[in-house]
């Protein structure tokens, strides 16, 4: 039979496909002459196909280049730079080459062509030269690393364009010239008012800080301009960035004059570092700043009278551990109550006029190391009950120059004065093994090849070196993280925490392989882009921080390219021109059949998501889910006692709920459907999936579920005390005052948290209110009902879904776009937080919960004026809520118009946590406790992923309440 004209052409082009590559040209040739340009390729750059061929650290989408991720993966060879040619990846959003030292030499202007980068992360690398102003085009760019290189030359002023940004770190450079500010043409650091972290520390910028650099529209949560020589006083504008966490004025700047009085503004100010500059005025007043943990302002000319008493807002920050006041020439007799500060642990007083008798009293912290009053007045010491045994400096006081003997008059040689350094254990029952070159014991006892660092933590909230339970929790903390990224980790070492030259908390990190000897290659690229891109986040107590790794010794490292850039262009050049029609019809043909086969298989993973869950199916072939049960519709009439009135305990628009006990004796709760129930199909099969895949305990715990006879059931573990709604109005009988309510809104928080941010993949709840927050026997709260659950799938962006949820608690965002992300959880729960301290429907004959505390709120009265609306059975009275006004500011974070400006719920687990304690309540021990960490490329302080940046359509909306 002869063939049509057509079907011969269509073959011809089918096998013209097979030698034509999947990667756009363009591309090919960018990274080509990248390679070139190292001297070294990673392992498998060969070839002419970077996307079909897989290579290593590069990700597609199509056949166009979109990440280059090779974080410590070049270290060996000859020093590289990075091509000019980096400009032919147009689709470029992730450039990764953190951590490779011998990456070096300037940056090629033509880096601002990438319209489409978000992430740039040149962080421990060695380039040097000026910091080119064609960053500044980089209109979509959010993060921006180039900390922990050698550039010079001035902070270009065109960073003032990048409207997006949320982290610019510039950090430990050679950067000279003042701080860019707008000048009417040219743009500055002052325009940038969604960016949430300066960290400017370690470099050589001087001036004047201008007072124009800050204003009242700024989220800063970080500013860092230590160790640079900066002049001039500082800015009374700086008291307008009231949602300031962390201010670093310290080390070799030059600051002069009094510090604003309206620095106190700052009430969410965590740390402050204000030493070795040559401030005058009098000792700043921080009285409102009850969140401050870390206070240094030591050797400053501040105008003190050493007969004047010690500051009274010494003993009103209930949060403070670290006072560091040196060569200050204040005075005073030291009040009683500030050494029982309940998280006070290091006292730094020495070279002042402090006087009289120092009565540290019998109930002094039990967090208090160290006392240093060396070169004041003290006459006397008086130490009620238990004697203090940690370290107490008084030498050079009239008490010691009295001939004294006494212990405290020694400098050294004090008990617990020199703690060794701290080591991570080696977890050896016998004899350990002997290891081979470059392998070094784990703390598992297993002898292999760690990845090496160190990490540096610019302001820890805490001055103890000696206390091993901050390490211990950075460990667990650290390799539960690792390991839920799914990189292969089998621990890590800690070692020699240290203070540096830049007053940063330093500590060796050794990161150990599970399973295999040695990392490889992925491995490395993907710990190091962690550590770097600060996707991992640290307990709160260790603040921010910055990572340097040392070169690994990979088994492949880079080998010399085979063929240069020059021999390979002909062929691709040659090949795209001579075949331009032939192409452009393939790849017609490609796109074509590519959609199709993807709709389809999408279609098919649906379809086979519950296939074997057949909702009509009497038989026990449904499948077991993560350890979920099926019952028979025998066997759960037989623990309900034929589902009699006696075990109704509950119902809703599914249906009802009733008690139970499984032979074993375990009460569970069935909650059955009823014919017509608004919870169909989708709602059952969704709550079965996600529960039999998450496991916490402040998540309500799936037993099993039946399908027999027609029946839809669900079998949950028994809750007893019923629901937070029905405690805040009374009709469980269980009541809940300030210190119980807080305790459970915080386990509420914790198991949303879970669902955001440890569950894989990560689920938004959809519905959180407060008859959805169970109570158990010993009133720890559980998140339920995951009946509108929805899941984010691997990339954790935004989903365009029907709207769904309880009017009242409903983000309005959400409800507007249709584009659902984890801060619609985060809204309903603000609406929930305020419900807690109200007792009120959040919405109710018109008057919404939100309105009405916005409306009603002063921040210059106690409790924000609040008194009207609280909850009668509270007690409004500062002396019995205590922390209330930081709740009301979390909840009012939580419900802000735009979820961007919304906190993570990990970082609304951790205020709450510091409101718990402010409130005098109990959390977690240290070592219990979980930190909530967010996948790629979500950052630390701030908590906003990139996906909150991108665009979405606006479909019309429909709300199904439930």
């Amino acid at each position: 039979m002869e063939l049509s004209p057509w079907l011969i052409l269509f073959s011809v082009l089918v096998q013209a496909s097979v030698i034509l590559a999947d990667t756009n040209t363009q591309d090919t040739s960018g990274l080509i002459g990248i390679a070139d340009s190292w001297k070294y390729r990673p392992s498998n750059w060969g070839g002419d196909d970077p996307c079909g061929d897989k290579w290593f650290g590069i990700i597609c989408i199509g056949d166009r280049v979109t990440s280059i991720r090779l974080s410590g993966t070049l270290a060996g060879g000859k020093p590289g730079t990075l091509s000019g040619d980096i400009e032919s990846l147009s689709e470029l959003q992730l450039l990764d080459l953190s951590q490779n030292k011998n990456l070096g030499g300037s940056l090629p202007s033509s880096i601002g062509t990438l319209s489409n980068l978000q992430n740039l992360i040149l962080a421990g690398c060695s380039f040097s030269g000026e910091i080119p102003q064609e960053i500044g085009q980089l209109s979509q760019l959010i993060f921006l690393y180039l900390n922990s290189n050698r550039f010079t030359g001035p902070i270009p002023s065109s960073l003032g364009n990048l409207s997006k940004l949320y982290w610019l770190d510039l950090g430990e450079n050679m950067l000279t010239g003042e701080l860019p500010i707008f000048d009417g043409t040219n743009p500055g650091l002052d325009n940038l008012t969604s960016t949430k972290h300066f960290h400017f520390g370690v470099n050589q910028l001087s001036g004047t800080i201008p007072r124009q650099i800050f204003n009242s529209n700024m989220k800063l949560i970080h500013l860092l301009l230590d160790n640079n020589n900066f002049s001039g006083s500082i800015p009374p504008t700086l008291g307008l960035l009231k949602t300031l966490e962390v201010l670093r004025f310290d080390r070799n700047n030059q600051l002069s004059g009094p510090v604003p009085t309206n620095i106190n503004n700052l009430t969410k100010l965590i740390e402050l570092h204000l030493e070795n500059n040559k401030l005058t005025g009098p000792l700043p007043d921080l009285t409102e700043m009850n969140s401050l943990s870390f206070v240094d302002m030591s050797n400053n000319s501040f105008n003190a009278s050493p007969a004047s008493d010690a500051p009274s807002w010494f003993t009103a920050l209930p949060a403070l551990t670290s006072l560091y006041l040196e060569n200050l020439q204040i005075g005073g007799q030291l009040p009683q109550a500030l050494f029982s500060l309940p998280a006070i642990q290091t006292l730094r007083l020495r070279g002042n006029h402090f006087n009289g008798t120092l009565d540290i009293g019998s109930d002094f912290s039990t967090q208090l190391q160290t006392i240093d009053l060396q070169d004041n007045n003290i006459t006397a010491i008086t130490v009620g009950g238990t004697q203090y045994n940690k370290i107490l400096i008084l030498s050079g006081n009239p008490f010691c120059d009295q001939g004294s003997n006494n212990q405290y008059c020694k400098t050294t040689g004090q008990p617990n004065s020199g703690p060794p350094p701290y080591s991570t254990a080696k977890n050896c029952a016998g004899l350990p093994p002997t290891c081979l070159l470059r392998q070094l014991l784990s703390p598992s006892c297993t002898c292999a090849v760690p990845y090496k660092g160190t990490l540096k933590f610019r302001a820890p909230t805490f001055s103890d070196l000696g206390n091993e339970s901050y390490y211990l929790l950075l460990e667990k903390d650290m390799t539960t993280k690792l390991v839920f990224y799914k990189t292969p980790v089998d621990s890590v070492a800690l070692y020699n925490p240290s203070i540096d030259v830049t007053n940063s908390l330093v500590i060796s990190l050794e990161v150990y392989p599970s399973g295999k000897v040695q990392f490889v290659e992925q491995d490395i690229a993907d710990i190091g882009f962690l550590l770097t891109n600060q996707t991992y986040k640290p307990p709160p107590v260790f603040g921010p921080y910055f990572f340097i790794s040392q070169s690994y010794p990979l088994a492949n490292e880079g080998f010399v390219a085979s063929k240069s850039k020059k021999n390979k262009l002909p062929l691709i050049v040659g090949v795209a021109a001579g075949g331009a029609v032939l192409v452009a019809i393939v790849l017609i043909l490609i796109v074509v059949i590519a959609r199709r086969r993807k709709k389809t298989n999408r279609t098919e993973e649906r379809s086979q998501s519950f296939a074997s869950l057949d909702m009509k199916s009497t038989s026990t072939s449904v499948p077991q889910l993560r350890g979920a049960r099926i019952f028979t519709f025998a066997e759960l009439k037989k623990i309900t006692n034929n589902f009699s009135e006696a075990n109704d305990i509950g119902n809703g628009g599914f249906g009802k709920v009733y008690r139970g006990t499984l032979p074993t004796g375990q009460l569970v709760a069935v909650k059955r459907s009823q014919e017509g129930s608004l919870q169909g199909n989708l709602e059952f099969r969704t709550e079965i999936e996600l529960l039999s895949r998450v496991h916490h305990k402040n998540v309500v715990s799936l037993v099993g579920f039946c399908l027999d006879q027609g029946e839809q059931m669900l079998v949950y573990e028994y809750i007893p005390n019923g629901t937070l709604k029905e405690s805040l109005t009374g009709k469980s009988g269980v009541r809940l005052d300030w210190k119980r309510r807080l305790r459970v809104i915080l386990g509420a928080a914790k198991g949303i948290a879970y669902l955001h941010e440890l569950a894989e993949p990560p689920i938004v709840h959809r519905d959180i209110k407060s008859s959805n927050v169970l109570l158990d026997e010993r009133l720890n709260a559980k998140v339920a009902d995951f009946g509108l659950s929805k899941l984010l799938g691997e990339e954790r962006g935004q989903v365009t879904t029907q709207v769904k949820g309880t009017m009242g608690y409903l983000d309005p965002e959400y409800y507007m776009t249709q584009q659902l992300t984890e801060k619609s959880d985060v809204y309903s729960f603000g609406v929930l937080l305020l419900e807690v301290i109200t007792a009120k429907k959040p919405l109710e004959r018109g008057r919404y919960i939100v309105r009405e505390v916005h409306a009603a709120m002063d921040r210059s009265k106690d409790l924000y004026g609040l008194h009207e609306l609280l909850d009668p059975l509270l007690g409004a009275s500062p002396s019995s809520l205590g922390g209330l006004e930081h709740y009301v500011d979390l909840a009012l974070r939580c419900v802000e118009e735009a979820g961007a400006d919304r906190p993570s719920m990990g970082e609304a687990v951790s205020e709450l946590e510091r409101i718990t304690r402010l409130a005098g309540g109990v959390t977690e021990s240290a070592s219990e406790s979980m930190s909530y960490a967010s996948r790629t490329p979500r950052h630390p302080y701030g908590g906003d992923s990139a996906s909150e940046y991108s665009g979405a359509g606006l479909p019309s909306s429909r709300v199904e309440p439930k």
